[in-house]
C-alpha cells in the first residue's frame, strides 16, 4: 500500500482558451498533488490511502466523495475548522503560459497539527510514504505534521518518497530550503524537475539552455541525478526534463538513477498538450507503482520498466483535462511499448 499526504484543492477554469476576466462559466475539478497520486495509484490496481483534513460543509464531502469513487481508502481523512482550498487555471496557448490563481489561505488542512493524525494506524500495512513540498509548504502547522509523518515512516519500516513540487506563490527558496533540506534525512526516493531541485534543495542541472541538444540537456540532469544521490543518500532519484516551444508544445523525457548504480532514460515525447495540470504527479504515482511492484531497489532492466510506464502515465495525463489519471495500466502500457498512432481505437 501507499499512503499519501496533502491537501485536496477545488480548481475551477474556464472552458477552452479563455480568460478569467472574461468568463462567465467555470468548470470544476478535485485535485491535489498527493490526491492525485493515491486515485492513479487506485485506478492501477495499487492499494492507496489518502491523508488529510477536510471542512465540514458540502465541498469536503463531494471532494471524499470523489476519492472514494476512484477506489482510495479515506479512513484518515479527517473534517474540521476552515475550508476548501481553490486554484483558478488559465488554460494557455501559442505564446501565452497558462497560469493558476491560489485562493487557499485558513483551509482545513491548515489547522492541523501535530498529535491529530494517529500516524501509526494511517501507515499500518503501508510500503511507502508519498507527500510533496507543496504540503510542507502550507504553513508551520503542516510543517510539523509532515516532520511527524517522516518520522513516523522511518520508525515503521516504511519507506519515504518525496516530490519536492516548488511552488513559487507559496514559499520563497530560502524558506523552501530551511523546511527541506532537513526532510532529506527521512527521504528514500526523491521526484522533481530543474526548478524544483534548485529552488527546495539548492542544486541545480548544468545550464545547457532551454533549447539544448537532447542529449546534451540528459547528460546535464543524470549529473544532477548523480549528485542528489551523493549528497542526500537517495536510493533513486527520478527526474523530469521539459523544453516548453509553446503552451501546447513540450518536449518532454525523464531519467532515473540509482544508488546501486542502475539508470534509465525514458523515451523523448512531443507533446502536444491539453492540460498540464497532474503531469508529475501522474510520474510520481507511476515510479511508486513500479517500486512496489519490483521492490524499492530495482535492478537496471526493472528501473527502466518503471520509468517507461511512469512517463507515459504523465504524457497522457498531459493530453487529458483534469487533475487526475484516467489512463488504464493497459493504455499507459500501450504508449510506454511506443504505440502512439493517434488512429482512432475501435
Amino acid at each position: 500500500m501507499v499512503v499519501t499526504f496533502g491537501e485536496v484543492l477545488l480548481r475551477l477554469s474556464p472552458p477552452g482558451f479563455q480568460r478569467l476576466e472574461q468568463t462567465d462559466t467555470l468548470r470544476l475539478h478535485a485535485g491535489g498533488a498527493e490526491a492525485n497520486a493515491a486515485v492513479a495509484l487506485a485506478r492501477w490496481g495499487v492499494p492507496s490511502r489518502f491523508v488529510s483534513r477536510l471542512p465540514t460543509n458540502a465541498l469536503g464531502r463531494q471532494a471524499l466523495g470523489e476519492l472514494r469513487r476512484h477506489g482510495v481508502d479515506t479512513q484518515h481523512v479527517g473534517f474540521g475548522p476552515g475550508r476548501l482550498g481553490l486554484y483558478f487555471y488559465e488554460h494557455g496557448a501559442g505564446a501565452r503560459p497558462s497560469t493558476v490563481l491560489y485562493d487557499r489561505a485558513h483551509s482545513s488542512i491548515t489547522t492541523l497539527k501535530p498529535g491529530e493524525v494517529d500516524w501509526d494506524a494511517a501507515l499500518d500495512g503501508a510500503a511507502w510514504l508519498l507527500t510533496t513540498g507543496i504540503t510542507a509548504a502550507l504553513g508551520p502547522n503542516v510543517l510539523a505534521v509532515v516532520n511527524e509523518a517522516l518520522a513516523a515512516a522511518r520508525r515503521r519500516g516504511v519507506r519515504v518518497a518525496m516530490d519536492l513540487n516548488y511552488r513559487a506563490a507559496l514559499w520563497s527558496p530560502q524558506e523552501a530550503q530551511a523546511a527541506l533540506l532537513p526532510l532529506m534525512a527521512f527521504v528514500d526516493v526523491c521526484f522533481a524537475g530543474r526548478e524544483d531541485a534548485q529552488q527546495c534543495l539548492g542544486f541545480a542541472a548544468e545550464d545547457v539552455g532551454e533549447h539544448a541538444d537532447a542529449q546534451v540537456l540528459l547528460a546535464a540532469y543524470d549529473d544532477l541525478a548523480r549528485r542528489l544521490i551523493d549528497r542526500f543518500g537517495f536510493d533513486t532519484v527520478a527526474l523530469t526534463v521539459r523544453q516548453s516551444h509553446s503552451a501546447a508544445h513540450n518536449a518532454w523525457q525523464a531519467l532515473a538513477r540509482t544508488a546501486d548504480g542502475a539508470a534509465a532514460t525514458s523515451a523523448r515525447y512531443a507533446l502536444e498538450i491539453v492540460d498540464r495540470v497532474g503531469g508529475g504527479d501522474a510520474f510520481s504515482a507511476g515510479m511508486l507503482r513500479g517500486l512496489v511492484l519490483h521492490g524499492p531497489r530495482p535492478n537496471e532492466a526493472e528501473l527502466a520498466e518503471t520509468l517507461a510506464f511512469a512517463a507515459a502515465a504523465s504524457v497522457l495525463q498531459q493530453t487529458t483535462e483534469g487533475d487526475a489519471s484516467l489512463s488504464s495500466v493497459a493504455e499507459i502500457d500501450a504508449l510506454a511499448r511506443g504505440h502512439a498512432s493517434g488512429r482512432v481505437v475501435r
